[in-house]
């Protein structure tokens, strides 16, 4: 609901109310104004809304060679008019009345417009005033990702048969097959391509994925259809490019050569789009990103909503590279996502000469810092800086004379990875090559402030690897080899991306109902962090455990899969992996530094109920932890107030349980955020503020687990024996206790 004032709305009031089935008020989100009346200061406009669209080409500096001119106008008391985009705007620019609260708590009118910038970088909704023509608010409807990351590292793809689980509801109307990284399957370095029959959902997608008119039978042999519009878009201009045909059969199995340039796999890559675009569609349908909820479809086939609003996906798109975005406009709106190209991979080798008993080829990641083309051979010598840790060479190497014109072999710990490399440079060793100190695998290691001084190479490699050199030093030869391979990387294969892009449509549509995607521009905002979630939540594959290193986007950035990823931490449930807490939003980035906290907070609860119910690979209607996990999140969206902050996002996912599941994981939700700082006791302060915020690391007394444990001789069992057990406690009647352990032990 939006408060307004004779018809016309009233800016950022948008509330809720959700009921449970009988009718009974379970949660209300009120943002509505008092004293309305006594507030207005300002119904009548003196500006045109002709002069509205010109002051926003005037603060903008746009090119007004082509003015917009008016296409219709609504005689009703918010006087929509709608004006062509002229040389501003690749959309019509609608503009209507609107009220909206300034800083003496006064209602002006302003006039609410949108406009999309014509190189496609911005799409401004924007709150002008109707009289001083000021920009009162704008917000970008266009989530940029800033994926923006060096990209030296290891590109090899994974030679094993991935799990492809994705279970649905099979759709016999349309026989459609896809050559397609299948779910879970993250990117290439992730598995392989599996050739997916069917896999539209009837209940999501009843008609198939290539229906438009609610009638069986197919309308487009294209990849077009109800969910999704995937086509290139190498020119940039979002206009109407090349699609794939599938024929009459729905075929889309095409080729792919890696070594070739992303235009050559055109046809793969956009089958690829289109078929992770209508699954995550199919998967969220079932968790309540439904048309009355304001997702994507071009029919809604009489289930409310807005209609006419599948996503525009862009693949090879040419307006940017090493990058993604998402464009989300109120229901009825398309969306549009761009997937760029990315730079060129990196092709390494690294070998063990001799000693024989050691010789082959071991694992070695280019470092993101110093050069990325190199071929070197050479004895490897163990770097001493004559300290307490004197391999960690943090200090000034003390064995320069025996290191000069050699490999430098440094432990990883206690300074940052270009501070040893730069130590052994200054040692005259020729290179450096950094040992993992845990059993993790090796990654693409980041510089820091020195690392522009840094002209050798430097690669990890692995602590086992590591240990076998030590046990044969100083007699180790080793050869190490890396090359651009010169082709760039189509970041439409890397499906953790397209599901992250497509969440902020989501949680933009949920977050403050669909009718309004602005709910998510106040500065502790979440909207990186639930995309993160759902492109990671959604390529969980059976065997993965909570520990992993889970990277965001590694194959886009060559990385191996478990490199670090965009973020400055990967996501992980080892707090010595992934240390973020609720204080570490205070000197994060925003949005991105920001939301990938309440993400590592997301991941802790994922795993924790995965623990407690298990996995299920079936996402549209498993019952595992990570379907449970779905449901809260995206429940959650929905049960929070616009402009929500940390603890509110907590407050909606206690209250998701509450109204999906009786309750019967509060426990679990508050041991998740507590782990990482969003216990009890923790304060937000205001949501347009990071650094107001008190964590805390408290879970409810209620949520105290007392374990008690028995231990049985096993000479004294007998099969079918019942054990017994006896609680005596000094003072009962001061336990605040109400989950007990029980484990038997028959030794």
């Amino acid at each position: 609901m939006r408060q307004s004032i004779s018809q016309i709305e009233i800016f950022e009031t948008q509330s809720s109310i959700h009921t449970l089935e009988d009718g009974s008020l379970f949660k209300y989100n009120n943002a509505f104004y008092t004293n309305i009346d006594q507030r207005i200061i300002s119904s009548t406009a003196s500006l045109s809304h002709a002069e509205a669209i010109q002051k926003a080409i005037d603060q903008f500096g746009y090119d007004d060679s082509i003015l917009p001119t008016e296409l219709s106008s609504e005689n009703t008391p918010q006087n929509k008019k709608v004006f062509t985009g002229g040389s501003i705007s690749q959309e019509n620019i609608p503009v209507r009345f609107m009220y909206y609260l300034n800083a003496r708590d006064e209602l002006s009118l302003c006039y609410d417009l949108s406009i999309y910038e014509t190189d496609h970088t911005d799409w401004w909704s924007l709150k002008i005033d109707a009289n001083t023509g000021e920009i009162i608010n704008q917000t970008n409807w266009i989530v940029e990702c800033n994926f923006e990351h060096s990209t030296s590292g290891h590109h090899t793809c994974a030679d094993h048969q991935p799990c492809n689980s994705f279970e649905s509801n099979k759709n016999i109307l349309n026989p459609d097959s896809y050559n397609v990284y299948a779910i879970p399957v993250e990117s290439p370095n992730h598995g392989n391509r599996t050739l997916v029959a069917d896999p539209a959902d009837l209940i999501a997608s009843p008609f198939g994925w290539h229906d438009t008119n609610g009638v069986a039978g197919a309308e487009s042999t294209l990849t077009k259809g109800n969910n999704v519009n995937a086509q290139e878009d190498q020119n940039g201009n979002n206009g109407n490019g090349y699609s794939p045909d599938g024929g009459s059969s729905l075929d889309f199995d095409f080729p792919i050569d890696f070594t070739m340039a992303p235009s050559t796999n055109m046809d793969a890559s956009l089958t690829n789009l289109f078929y992770w675009n209508n699954v995550i569609h199919d998967v969220f349908y079932q968790y309540g990103f439904d048309e009355a909820s304001g997702n994507f479809q071009q029919n809604n086939y009489g289930n409310g909503g807005v209609a006419f609003d599948r996503v525009n996906a862009d693949g090879l798109d040419g307006s940017g590279t090493n990058n993604a975005n998402f464009g989300t406009p109120p229901d009825g709106g398309n969306p549009r996502m761009q997937m760029f190209l990315w730079s060129s991979g990196i092709s390494t080798s690294t070998s063990i000469n001799s000693p024989v008993e050691i010789e082959g080829d071991i694992t070695g990641i280019t470092a993101n810092y110093g050069p990325s083309n190199f071929n070197l051979t050479e004895d490897i010598v163990l770097a001493d800086d004559g300290s307490n840790a004197p391999t960690q060479a943090c200090n000034t190497l003390v064995n320069a004379a025996n290191m000069a014109g050699k490999i430098a072999l440094i432990d990883r710990g206690n300074c940052d990875f270009s501070e040893k490399t730069l130590n052994a440079q200054n040692a005259g060793a020729i290179a450096a090559i950094i040992c993992q100190n845990s059993n993790s695998s090796p990654f693409a290691m980041n510089g820091g402030t020195g690392a522009g001084s840094v002209t050798i190479p430097s690669i990890m490699i692995s602590m086992q690897d590591c240990d076998s050199i030590k046990a044969y030093l100083p007699n180790v030869n080793i050869s190490i080899n890396s090359a651009d391979t010169g082709v760039q990387i189509d970041g439409s294969f890397d499906n953790g991306i397209i599901a992250h892009e497509y969440g902020h449509g989501i949680s933009n549509r949920l977050t403050g109902g669909g009718s309004n995607t602005g709910c998510l521009s106040n500065v502790e905002q979440m909207g990186e962090g639930w995309s993160d979630w759902f492109g990671m939540v959604m390529t969980i594959k059976p065997g993965d455990v909570s520990t992993d290193r889970k990277g965001v986007g590694t194959y886009a950035l060559v990385e191996p899969v478990t490199g670090n990823g965009i973020r400055d931490f990967p996501y992980s449930t080892d707090m010595s992996i992934d240390p973020r807490t609720y204080n570490s939003i205070k000197t994060a980035s925003v949005p991105h530094g920001v939301g990938s906290v309440w993400c590592a907070m997301l991941w802790e609860l994922t795993w924790l109920l995965i623990d407690n119910y298990g996995f299920d690979p079936d996402l549209l209607y498993g019952t595992g932890g990570n379907n449970i996990a779905l449901a809260l999140v995206t429940e959650g969206l929905k049960l929070q107030p616009c402009s929500p902050g940390f603890v509110s996002g907590r407050d909606a996912i206690i209250a998701a349980d509450a109204a999906l599941y009786g309750g019967q994981n509060e426990c679990l939700i508050w041991e998740a955020f507590a782990k990482r700082g969003l216990g009890v006791g923790a304060t937000q302060g205001s949501t347009n503020n990071r650094s107001d915020g008190v964590e805390s690391f408290a879970s409810p007394s209620t949520c105290e687990i007392l374990e008690i444990t028995k231990s049985v001789n096993n000479s004294s069992v007998i099969a079918g024996d019942t054990l017994s057990y006896t609680l005596t406690f000094d003072n009962p009647t001061s336990l605040s206790y109400t989950n007990l352990i029980i484990s038997d032990t028959i030794l």
